[in-house]
């Protein structure tokens, strides 16, 4: 087998060889039977994460729904966490699990609605949502969906005001110091960013780490009445924290931007593996260059992470 050399590493050259190796142990994917191979390599790991070489692609939407599908039935996979916004996910998470005022699938994903909208709110996810719905009114172990991305941060805001503001109104200030500090930004995140690389720089950081500890201080107490309840609020100030960095970070290059997305996805991804217990387990679906490993791709030469690292060095292989 020719090799050529690229950046430092050896690659393989595709020659007719290696084109019949491929043929040799490649398998055909026609149906969901096809799939066996894989879900017998899966065996007992706890989490399985599908990435897509491109958003958007219905054939990796279609392909990652039937292995889900057979992973929650077949292997009791408990929760599927994707590369989204929490808000946005959460009311597609209440409408499969029969809450919520969404009359159908479609309608839930209307929640969608930063770009790319298409991204979430397609035929592919609402056909899967559907089935999830149907799974869960038949089932009492409730499947979710959640999102593990930084994004929302005026969404995750609101959602906080709003819960302190039925359970805890007490509790509020906090939350309104990070609004009226985001404010002059109207909900404009390139703006705020350029704000916190001025000169003299505007930055709300003091308010949202503020806001994530009153939150967690209280935490307690409202598990108490509302378990799911609190455990949102938590992860909406989570949100409003780590997107503020991340903004922060972005306008001055380098890997930081990057790296505090992905690792809020796994901290994202640790505290639903929590909520759902010692033995859950939780399906991932995000683009390959998030669930691939970093410290085997060029993003190791570049200082970079990302949740494919870092759930296996928290898990294990």
């Amino acid at each position: 087998m020719v090799r050529t050399a690229r950046r430092g590493r050896i690659e393989p050259e595709v020659t007719p060889d290696l084109i019949r190796q491929i043929r040799q142990i490649s398998l055909p994917l026609r149906g969901a039977r096809d799939l066996d191979p894989l879900l017998n390599r899966i065996g007992d790991a706890r989490f399985v994460l599908l990435g897509e070489a491109s958003h958007g692609t219905a054939e990796y939407y279609t392909w990652r729904a039937q292995i889900t599908r057979r992973l929650i039935v077949e292997k009791g996979f408990q929760f599927l966490a994707v590369e989204g916004d929490w808000p946005a996910c959460d009311h597609l998470d209440q409408f499969i699990k029969g809450r919520g005022d969404a009359a159908d699938s479609r309608e839930a994903l209307q929640a969608f609605d930063r770009w790319p909208t298409w991204m979430w709110a397609n035929a592919e996810i609402a056909e899967l949502a559907a089935w999830l719905k149907r799974h869960n009114a038949t089932h009492s172990a409730q499947v979710g969906f959640h999102g593990l991305d930084v994004y929302s941060l005026w969404d995750s805001l609101y959602a906080v005001i709003g819960y302190l503001r039925r359970v805890d109104p007490s509790a509020i200030d906090a939350a309104r110091r990070a609004f009226h500090c985001f404010a002059p930004y109207g909900e404009d995140a390139q703006q705020y960013a350029r704000a916190t690389a001025r000169l003299v720089p505007d930055s709300c950081e003091t308010e949202v780490v503020d806001l994530l500890a009153n939150i967690r201080r209280k935490g307690p107490s409202y598990r108490e009445d509302d378990r799911w309840g609190a455990f949102q609020a938590e992860q909406n100030a989570l949100v409003v924290k780590d997107a503020e960095a991340y903004y922060r970070a972005m306008v001055r290059g380098g890997p930081q931007s990057w790296n505090i997305r992905d690792r809020h996805m796994q901290e994202t991804l640790e505290r639903l593996a929590t909520f759902y217990g010692p033995h859950s387990r939780g399906i991932v679906w995000e683009h390959n260059t998030h669930i691939g490993d970093a410290r085997y791709t060029d993003m190791a030469d570049d200082g970079m992470v990302n949740i494919g690292q870092l759930a296996r060095q928290r898990w294990g292989e």
